[in-house]
Order: structure tokens, then C-alpha cells, then sequence
């Protein structure tokens, strides 16, 4: 069961597809059952109500679903929670140490898009960098979770991230902060779609990255070094997570930070896969510096 939303940017509908076993894909539409895919649905129970209605036969067929612009596979998110260095390979290849606790920081929520949407590279960026990563979707509020088992329970399910990164912006030098480096507009293509937790297995999941085609990031989440009930668990002791949210996981080795590849350009291709959670395509254009009259 693959959860999305279809249409143009801000006239996204619910849809769920379903891949039988005769290969044929099909597409059905939620909104009998919502009007979004957003926190309360989630909260709410919205994923078992569309497999009820699934198995029930209630939903009806999206007609020309296939044509359709594939937006993020959940609304807006209240918080975007990024994992810095989660994978020891990365963290040595960025010249630092596996943590010993996880590195959070944010990104706003205006940075999410569709997963093939073009990408912005900024106006006056010469370091944008690509970042294949395990998204956790959450599905019921987390403040202060007494155990990694509770912190289970609030995920929803996964999701295809890629987390864009401005490395001149981000790292120590004039000015760089983090939060320079993540909230860039585009940096967060989520999607194609949302599959709950109970039908994948989050800490065996292969990730993977190409740029113009040719292979950059391959790994799995089973080489996390904190897992997403971990992280869950975690950020909750600092942060309430509502449902909704979402946490990107941290990439794996294979970057232009690490100096085997060149930063991106406008008209580059970068495609990004989760096995099980679909494959994102993003092609980069310059952004125009603002012109004030």
C-alpha cells in the first residue's frame, strides 16, 4: 500500500496505489476518506481505514492518476528534522568522528516538494550537494517517550528523501551554520510515496544515488548508526513531534563533500532511490537573484 498525493503544487489529492501481483498498478482515490494526507489523518487512523476500505472494495479507481504530478506523499509537515553524520562512513568522509548521540537540526517546512519537481540551485551557489536519505513519517505525538519501544509505535511509516545541502553555506568558515546549509527553497523532495510501517522493514532498506546517471551513494539503513526508533525516541526528549512530521535519517557515504565528486550544476540530473519507498529525479536549474524595483 503506497500512499500519495497527485496534482499541482497546492491542489494535491489523496490517492493510494496498490502494486497486485499481476504488475498492473492501480490507483485509487482517498478523498471518501479524507480530504489530505496530513497529521490528523494519520493521528487518526487513516492508514488502517484505507485498508479497510481497500480490502473492502470501497475506494473508486483515480482514472489518468498515472499522468499526474507526484507531490510529496504528506502535507506540509509541522517540522522537518534532520540527523546529521548518522552513517560512520559519511562522518569519516566529512572529516569527523561517528557520534556518540545523534546531531539534530531543523529545516524549515516551506523546503518540501514534490519528488521530481525541479530543483533551485542557488543563485550564487558553487558547493550544492546531494544527500540520499530514509524519511520517518510520524503518526502520533511524541513528548518525552520513556522507551525506544514506545517510540516505535508513533511511526507511521517511510519515505524517499533528499536532503540538499549547501556545504559552503553549512560548515565553519564565514558564517556557515547548518541552518544556512538545509532551509535553501526545493532542498527537500519527499516522495513518490508513503508506505506504513507494518509493511516494510525501515532497518533494511537499501538507499541509493546517481548523478547524470552515473552511481554515487549505495548503502542501507541497517548501517545507521541510530535507528529510526532511536531517533524517534530521541528528539523526543528535546522536541515535541506531532503527527505528520517528519525526520530524514542521515546519508550515507558517497558525496561531493567528500572530494571524489564534483558540486552540482544547473541542468544535472540527480536521482535518488529507497528500495521499497520509489525513486525521485530532480534536474537543477539557476535561481535568480531577486531584482527589487
Amino acid at each position: 500500500m503506497k500512499i500519495m498525493r497527485l496534482g499541482e503544487s497546492g491542489s494535491e489529492q489523496p490517492a493510494v496505489l496498490v502494486s497486485p501481483a499481476d504488475g498492473i498498478d492501480r490507483y485509487f482515490s482517498l478523498l471518501p476518506l479524507t480530504a489530505d494526507v496530513d497529521g490528523e489523518f494519520l493521528a487518526g487512523g487513516g492508514l488502517d481505514r484505507v485498508r479497510d476500505a481497500l480490502e473492502a472494495g470501497e475506494l473508486p479507481v483515480l482514472a489518468g492518476a498515472a499522468a499526474l504530478r507526484v507531490g510529496s506523499p504528506v502535507a506540509r509537515p509541522g517540522s522537518v528534522v534532520g540527523i546529521g553524520m548518522n552513517y560512520a562512513a559519511h562522518a569519516a568522509e566529512s572529516g569527523a568522528e561517528p557520534p556518540t548521540v545523534p546531531v539534530v537540526f531543523l529545516k524549515p517546512s516551506n523546503t518540501v516538494t514534490g519528488p521530481c519537481d525541479p530543483a533551485p540551485l542557488p543563485p550564487h551557489s558553487t558547493q550544492y550537494d546531494w544527500e540520499v536519505e530514509l524519511g520517518i513519517v510520524i503518526g502520533s505525538e511524541a513528548t518525552y517517550l520513556g522507551s525506544v519501544e514506545e517510540a516505535s509505535k508513533c511511526i507511521a511509516g517511510y519515505v524517499t528523501a533528499n536532503d540538499f545541502s549547501e556545504r559552503e553555506y553549512q560548515l565553519p568558515g564565514a558564517a556557515g551554520q547548518w541552518t544556512k546549509g538545509k532551509s535553501l527553497p526545493g532542498s527537500t523532495p519527499l516522495g513518490p510515496w508513503l508506505v506504513p510501517a507494518g509493511e516494510i522493514d525501515g532497518g533494511n532498506l537499501r538507499l541509493r544515488s546517481w548523478v547524470n546517471g552515473e552511481p554515487r551513494q549505495d548503502s542501507s539503513s541497517s548501517e545507521l548508526i541510530f535507528d529510526a526508533p532511536t531517533l524517534v525516541h530521541h528528539c523526543s526528549q528535546y522536541m515535541r513531534l506531532e503527527p505528520g512530521d517528519v525526520i530524514l535519517t542521515g546519508t550515507p557515504q558517497g558525496v561531493a563533500l567528500s572530494g571524489r565528486f564534483p558540486y552540482l550544476q544547473p541542468g544535472d540530473v540527480v536521482e535518488v532511490e529507497v528500495d521499497g519507498l520509489g525513486r525521485q529525479r530532480q534536474e537543477l536549474f539557476r535561481a535568480r537573484a531577486a531584482v527589487r524595483a
